[in-house]
Parts: C-alpha cells; sequence; structure tokens
C-alpha cells in the first residue's frame, strides 16, 4: 500500500453522453506496488468490464503505464479503459487538457483529453480521443460459422459485406448483419466464439448493422469470457472495424452507436488518420475515492 489512506481511484462512464451511460471504468492510482494478483481480485471486485492501473512507465516516451484487467486476468490492450484512464490521469495532475503517451501491453499510444462543457446537475463532460495502431486485417470468416456464434441464421448476414478479423491492438471477429433486428436477437455463444478467435487469448465479436453512405453504424460486442460477457463499448473493436470497413468499402469515418440493448447507451466516433484509427467520445466522472489494498 502506498501510504495509510490508500491508492486514488476513480469510476468514470466511457463513451457516455450521459452519467449511468456508455462503459463503466474503475481506475486505481499509484499502483506500482500493486501486485498482479490484488490487481485481477480488485478487478473481479468492481464487476466492471474492465478495471486499470496507472504505473510508472517503463518504455522511453511514455508518461505513464497503463495495466488493463477485466474480472480476473489482465489483457493487453482495450479502447474505453484508454480513453478514460487518461481523463483520470489528468483531473488527478490538475490538467483540463493534455495529451498522453500511454504505455500499454501492446506498445505505445497517443491520447487526447479536455474538459469539454459540462452538464445540467454539475457533473463534468470531458473529451478523448486515442490514435490506435497500424490495423491489422485477417481472413475472412465463414459466415453461417460467425452468426452462429451471436445465436443467428444465414439470413442475418450482411448481402453486401463479409464477416472477418482485424485488429488495432485487440482481435475482432466482425461480423456485420442485414438490420438491426438482428442486432437485437443476437445471443453469446461462449464456446463458438471462442473458436472464431482462436489462437488469440483475448478478443472480442463484434456484431454491426452499417449504412456507410451515411457513415452511421450500430454495434453489439461481445466476449467469450462468462465475466465479461456483452460490452456496451467497445473502443478497440470500433477501431478495428472502422479499417475493415475502409478497406471493403472505402467509408473511413463512422459514428457507431452500442449498449442500447444493456440500457447503456453509448456513442463512438471512429475515423482513419493516417496509418491508423482514432476512437473518440464522451468520458464522464463519476466517483472519486481511494481504495485500500493488500
Amino acid at each position: 500500500m502506498n501510504d495509510a489512506a490508500g491508492h486514488p481511484v476513480a469510476f468514470l462512464d466511457v463513451f457516455a453522453e450521459r452519467p449511468l451511460a456508455g462503459n463503466g471504468l474503475a481506475v486505481v492510482n499509484e499502483a506500482d506496488g500493486v501486485g498482479d494478483e490484488v490487481m485481477a481480485a480488485f478487478a473481479t471486485e468492481t464487476r466492471l468490464s474492465e478495471t486499470t492501473f496507472v504505473q510508472s512507465p517503463a518504455d522511453r516516451g511514455a508518461d505513464y503505464r497503463n495495466r488493463i484487467f477485466i474480472p480476473g486476468a489482465e489483457i493487453p490492450f482495450a479502447g474505453h479503459p484508454s480513453l478514460g484512464t487518461a481523463v483520470a490521469v489528468a483531473r488527478w495532475r490538475g490538467q483540463e487538457q493534455a495529451s498522453f503517451v500511454q504505455q500499454t501491453g501492446t506498445g505505445l499510444q497517443p491520447v487526447d483529453v479536455s474538459r469539454d462543457q459540462d452538464g445540467d446537475g454539475g457533473w463534468q463532460r470531458w473529451r478523448a480521443t486515442m490514435l490506435q495502431g497500424e490495423p491489422e486485417l485477417g481472413d475472412e470468416l465463414d459466415p453461417a460459422e460467425a452468426l452462429a456464434a451471436a445465436g443467428l441464421e444465414p439470413a442475418d448476414a450482411d448481402p453486401e459485406l463479409g464477416p472477418g478479423l482485424a485488429s488495432t491492438g485487440l482481435l475482432t471477429a466482425i461480423v456485420p448483419v442485414a438490420g438491426r433486428d438482428s442486432l437485437q436477437r443476437a445471443r453469446l455463444d461462449p464456446e463458438a466464439v471462442a473458436g472464431l478467435l482462436a489462437p488469440a487469448d483475448d478478443g472480442m465479436l463484434y456484431l454491426v448493422r452499417v449504412e456507410p453512405e451515411r457513415g452511421r453504424a450500430w454495434a453489439r460486442s461481445f466476449a467469450p469470457q462468462a465475466s465479461v460477457g456483452e460490452d456496451p463499448a467497445t473502443g478497440s473493436s470500433a477501431g478495428a472495424f472502422c479499417a475493415f470497413l475502409a478497406d471493403r468499402t472505402g467509408c473511413e469515418r463512422l459514428t457507431i452507436s452500442q449498449g442500447e440493448e444493456m440500457g447503456r447507451p453509448s456513442v463512438l466516433e471512429v475515423e482513419i488518420e493516417g496509418d491508423g484509427v482514432r476512437v473518440g467520445g464522451s468520458v464522464i466522472p463519476l466517483i472519486d475515492g481511494r481504495v485500500r489494498l493488500p
């Protein structure tokens, strides 16, 4: 423990247009002395899809190291924990605008944050964007197998856009569907999703209905780990999908709605920038406190 009062901790909603929406995140600061088992246990304690721990950087050029945990285990990279952690760090450092370079398990990523116009009721709204790594486009997937992993039928397939693998740091099985009603009927089959993502240890199934001509998409995202299940906003998968779509259709900018089926509406803005993908959205701090960890 860093001192008798414990570690600073913040809870934030990421990709949220209002409090208690988007994807929740817990961030623990001054975590250099926190062991891996304790971090994994606290991530389970929060019952959030991800919890992060801010440590001193090991790589030259990084402002801090961002350790990202799902309940019980560490993952190398994720989108909403990157944005939310950067906002938490800026607030702890007394900065209302900042450009950071974070260190994660996949390398270094630039993250920009700024305090936006606050909402009614006194809550803060921040804007955060990050440039994700150079996209990697993988194999195409069998449409029937990919849809079955989400409890859907071949008739639910997008007639013009087939499924495939892509990554900007976290492997994503991208499965375009024919309509938003297909999204609403989707149900996770963890074993089938794990098969699609093999041999990667981590990854997401990303169901998406896209209208490239409007620059709009609606998505649902599932992880094979039962502790995560469905995710209300997935920045890493949004970045991978933007790269996938740009390669297939030439569309390089999207607004993605996600989380509506979970009662956690989220909005993600994604666009191609140089060799990478920029992903951004609003971040709303909810709780500031301290936590005592063994």
